[in-house]
């Protein structure tokens, strides 16, 4: 399984712990709510749809509106399936959940990951965390022996760019110093103290404040037709 789809079945398992969805709805939470998703289509969700259940983690299940039933004779339509959590999906998203491992540090997995702590226990997202900001210190170190030892050779636009992103860095790195106060002193986002896990998931924004997902995480939305038979 590549790094690409495992962060796609996190999020779509994650998603649907919440409340069964079909396909056309899955794939607007995971477009609107999570950023990282942006630019992905049906041809890519619903194989990992079919790969969940065959897995035992999902099940399908005919949506029985009274509004389906009556528009699918008409329109020639098949019903819209409903994919919802089984028992052995919840326990492998928790499993998920608890994982802190190098890759839940990466950029675009640790926006997902950021995206459930709501559903995450405190000292997960704790190691989560320093480890983001461990691997983002040892980045931004590196982008600053390189601006020392190119800075003579470069011109003054191309190192305004360097600039900007070192500047990224650091202010993500302070972004995951706030986090992580606010854990280790029991707080959750608004500053009152909290237990667990969270009581609230964050939104994709992109300011850097705390409680937002990291610009890291963003690409750019493709168009794409809507699907509304699924």
């Amino acid at each position: 399984m590549s790094r690409r789809s495992g962060i796609l079945e996190f999020a779509v398992l994650g998603l649907l712990r919440e409340s069964p969805m079909h396909g056309y709805e899955l794939r607007k939470r995971l477009n609107t709510s999570l950023g990282v998703f942006r630019a992905f289509s049906y041809g890519t969700l619903y194989p990992c749809l079919k790969t969940l259940v065959a897995n035992g983690w999902l099940i399908e299940e005919s949506a029985n509106t009274p509004e389906d039933a009556l528009a699918a004779p008409l329109t020639g339509r098949r019903a819209k399936i409903v994919y919802r959590l089984t028992a052995e999906g919840k326990e492998h998203f928790e499993e998920l959940l608890s994982q802190t491992g190098p890759d839940a540090y990466e950029d675009e997995h640790f926006a997902a990951r950021f995206a459930f702590f709501g559903q995450t226990s405190r000292d997960v997202r704790v190691r989560v965390l320093e480890g983001r900001r461990s691997r983002l210190e040892e980045r931004l170190e590196k982008m600053r022996v390189s601006f020392t030892r190119t800075r003579e050779r470069l011109d003054d636009y191309t190192l305004e760019l360097q600039r900007h992103g070192m500047e990224s860095v650091e202010r993500e790195v302070r972004w995951l110093n706030e986090l992580i106060e606010s854990e280790r002193a029991g707080r959750d986002l608004r500053g009152a103290t909290s237990g667990e896990p969270a009581q609230s998931s964050p939104q994709n924004n992109t300011s850097g404040a705390p409680g937002d997902l990291p610009r890291s995480g963003d690409i750019p939305r493709p168009d794409s037709p809507d699907d509304t038979t699924t």
